[in-house]
């Protein structure tokens, strides 16, 4: 059975929302991501340009601006929603990872 469309987020696509809780253009964020984790994580501009198209077909991001090729976005409340659930998510996992190890180590 697939996997449903954006249920989890890979890193990339979890930065690339996180920077459009401000409006941002798509050049400034291959910037802001390496910046936002110290270097670990990366978005090629092909990478980057995919995922905004289709976050913005599914509603999860909007455009904002359209000036020739430069372009920003922002999210929208379904896209903040689903950074909330992805953060609630990851919390979920560390909580889990902090208590086997702490029943290990009893």
């Amino acid at each position: 059975m697939p996997r449903e469309k954006f249920k989890t987020l890979t890193e990339q696509m979890f930065y690339v929302l996180l920077c459009l809780r401000e409006e941002c253009y798509g050049l400034d964020m291959l910037d802001k991501i390496p910046a936002m984790t110290n270097g670990r994580v990366r978005v090629g501009s092909g990478t980057l340009y995919h995922l905004l198209e289709q976050f913005s077909e599914s509603g999860i991001i909007r455009e904002t601006k359209n000036e020739g090729r430069r372009r920003s976005y922002l999210l929208t409340d379904k896209g903040r929603a689903m950074l909330k659930e992805e953060y609630d998510r990851l919390n979920a996992q560390a909580v889990d990872y902090r208590r086997y190890f702490e029943e290990e180590n009893v």
